[in-house]
């Protein structure tokens, strides 16, 4: 494998520069004084950005943009090998990386790497160990997979004494990650377009527990089942969360205020350690937080500063963001995509004000559809009323026979009203007729569904 030398900067192309860990990387890289180009379809605020900090950048992919002086090519695992710019990069014999290698490299230059992992939670954890290490004027570098405000976006390019990130399972991209800590809030079954089933994620996120060093920590969710088979045979020290009294971090006594966001009190070693209080609603954002605090602790943060963090934290963009009210009607964004996090964000939503409970989900991949009906339509039918949009593809072409019918017709027969339709405006349409003030209405998914509540919004 090709190895970057960060002391001499060279000239770097991403393939795919777009997306919000490929910007945050080539960020990175231009704050080291890499030259950077790359490609992205569609321009973008991420990629407006990173030309406004000298990156070269062309839209639409061709060979004829891998030119002459390229060093180094990054590409994603979206990037097939009939890509015409990865075709060229071949043939020219550049040198090539993938994201993840990138990332791992990287991780290599820092003193303390922190790697959150989890099928679901990580931008939300990793967003709160920024905002507690910012509240005690540490200087991280941080690579986030959503727009944090007070980071200013994806990116924070701090010291060389600690790097944070989310670390994904898919592809097993973090398996070529080099922690010296990491943090597993849960392992569910998801990406099965990938993996096989439920033992082979299991196995892949032991895999990456084993990348830690013998000085390195482990900080667990032991609600994950079977843990030990996680942590078997690990050199490292193991923190591990409970839900409850148990563990050597957990919580008891969780209370909620008006808008939803919970208060809880810490516990360590059974010990009552104080009254932690949280910006952002939900209890799956207790243990979020819980994961949060451990790390810091690892890290030598003051409770001080713990508190402050997570007190001011206020969410990352499409994760419960609300973002407005029309005629009444309060319109929250979540990018829940998973039947988990569908259920974690409903369960949010219902300690939230609102008189009728509406749900408008697009359902991501259909691999995923397919592989998760039943799960879908069980949690979704906790909302008052479910509309569903078209499945987004995302990287997929094959519709495997499914569709969002086939989650409707399971979801009316819980007894939950439901509606499908083709088109978004079909949606503003229904929800104008129908949704009344007082009600709140949740965008979700991980494709473009926000721009339902956008448009309902006039934005």
């Amino acid at each position: 494998m090709y190895q970057i030398d960060f002391q001499k900067p060279l000239t770097v192309y991403f393939i795919g520069i777009g997306g919000i860990s490929m910007s945050g990387l080539a960020e990175i890289l231009l704050q080291e004084g890499f030259a950077v180009r790359g490609s992205d379809a569609h321009e973008s605020g991420l990629t407006d950005h990173l030309e406004g900090c000298g990156a070269k950048i062309f839209y639409g992919q061709r060979a004829e943009n891998i030119g002459d002086g390229i060093d180094l090519a990054v590409y994603t695992a979206a990037i097939h090998p009939d890509n015409p710019e990865y075709q060229e990069v071949k043939r020219r014999g550049i040198p090539m990386l993938s994201r993840a290698e990138l990332l791992g490299q990287m991780m290599k230059n820092y003193h303390h790497a922190l790697a959150i992992a989890g099928t679901h939670g990580k931008t939300t954890t990793t967003s709160m160990v920024t905002e507690i290490l910012l509240a005690a004027d540490m200087d991280p570098t941080v690579s986030v997979g959503g727009i944090l405000h007070s980071i200013g976006g994806n990116i924070r390019v701090g010291g060389q004494e600690l790097f944070v990130t989310e670390a994904c399972e898919y592809t097993n991209s973090f398996l070529e990650f080099f922690p010296t800590i990491e943090v597993i809030l849960n392992i569910e079954a998801d990406h099965l377009d990938f993996f096989k089933d439920l033992d082979d994620i299991r196995h892949s996120f032991k895999s990456f527990a084993g990348r830690l060093p013998k000085e390195g920590l482990l900080i667990l969710d032991g609600a994950i089942d079977n843990p030990e088979e996680i942590t078997q045979g690990l050199a490292c020290q193991v923190v591990i969360l409970g839900h409850g009294v148990k563990g050597d971090y957990g919580v008891t006594d969780i209370s909620y205020d008006e808008v939803a966001c919970p208060s809880f009190t810490l516990m360590k070693k059974g010990v009552p350690a104080g009254r932690i209080r949280l910006g952002v609603p939900g209890e799956h954002n207790v243990y979020n937080a819980l994961a949060a605090v451990a790390a810091a602790e690892a890290l030598g943060v003051p409770m001080e500063a713990i508190l402050k963090g997570l007190a001011g934290f206020s969410g990352t963009e499409r994760r419960f963001e609300k973002k407005g009210k029309v005629g009444g009607i309060t319109i929250i964004d979540d990018y829940a995509h998973h039947p988990q996090e569908i259920a974690a964000t409903l369960r949010a939503a219902k300690n939230y004000p609102h008189k009728k409970l509406w749900c408008v989900f697009q359902p991501h991949t259909y691999s995923r559809t397919k592989a998760l009906l039943d799960d879908f339509a069980r949690e979704l039918a906790a909302a008052d009323q479910v509309v569903l949009a078209e499945i987004y593809p995302a990287r997929e072409t094959d519709t495997l026979g499914v569709s969002s019918e086939d989650i409707g017709a399971r979801i009316a027969k819980l007894g939950t009203p439901v509606s499908c339709f083709s088109t978004f405006d079909e949606i503003e349409t229904f929800i104008l007729k129908n949704c009344s003030p007082g009600d709140l209405l949740i965008t979700m998914g991980a494709g473009d569904i926000v721009k339902v509540g956008e448009r309902l919004l006039g934005k």
